[in-house]
């Protein structure tokens, strides 16, 4: 009985190695990463890593996490910084071609902006840095007893383009606005709450003149850097962020 078992365990084994498929030794292709494709998480709601000053070491201590949103609280002022100038960046990372998204809220007669391409070592973001307005549209001007330009306004690009008033639709201070800003050479969007705004071309001989011509006509190096961090703005206001993230282009 040995005999007969055997031979027919190596029959077996002789046939199943021929029907065998030959082993693949290729490499295995790799996806590709597409930084296009991928977003980069700012704040997640949980972690302010990557966050600091602006020209600063770390977070301002007003700067917050507070039910999942990252908030400006200005109960933790005290008297000597009471007039803004806590303003923050991502510190972790320069962006030069982006899309960025993110939620916000703002209180009654709040004021803050959302900075791109900030370089460090000036006296403060908004001289260098094109800045996407942010602010309450509703009450604004009857809490400050004060008219605005609609270059000041939600959604502006702050002293260089207006929004579309037939496509802006701002939400009430203490309810969640989207605001998305998508850059390239080519084109510059703003986009609130799903619509997009207004759009310009960067660098181009209408965005010179309105330059030389408006707010920033002092100010040589607004808006000439190519590559920077991304900023949010403390204007003295109670704040609120979340859902930041940002997708290289």
């Amino acid at each position: 009985m040995k005999k007969p078992i055997g031979l027919l365990l190596a029959m077996c084994l002789f046939f199943a190695c021929k029907k065998a498929p030959k082993k693949d030794t290729a490499k295995p292709e790799v996806p590709q990463k597409t930084s296009s494709n991928e977003w980069i998480i700012l704040f997640d709601g949980t972690s302010t890593n990557g966050w600091r000053a602006y020209n600063g070491d770390s977070l301002p201590s007003q700067w917050i996490i507070k039910d999942g949103a990252l908030t400006f609280d200005t109960e933790k002022r005290n008297e000597a910084d009471h007039k803004g100038g806590k303003d923050i960046i991502y510190a972790a990372q320069k962006f030069e071609n982006f899309e960025l998204y993110l939620e916000w809220k703002i209180s009654e007669g709040g004021n803050s902006g959302i900075f791109y391409h900030l370089p460090e070592g000036f006296d403060g973001p908004a001289e260098v840095a094109p800045e996407y307005q942010l602010l309450d549209d509703l009450k604004w001007e009857k809490i400050n007893n004060a008219t605005l330009q609609e270059w000041q306004k939600t959604g502006a690009d702050y002293a260089m383009h207006v929004p579309d008033i037939h496509q802006k639709i701002v939400k009430p201070a203490g309810e969640w606005n989207s605001a998305r800003i998508r850059f390239t050479p080519a084109l510059v969007e703003h986009w609130l709450n799903g619509k997009k705004i207004l759009s310009f071309i960067p660098w181009s001989a209408a965005w010179q003149e309105r330059k030389a011509s408006g707010k920033w006509k002092d100010f040589p190096k607004y808006g000439t850097f190519k590559t920077g961090y991304i900023g949010l703005q403390d204007h003295d206001s109670p704040l609120w962020f979340k859902n930041i993230k940002i997708k290289p282009l």
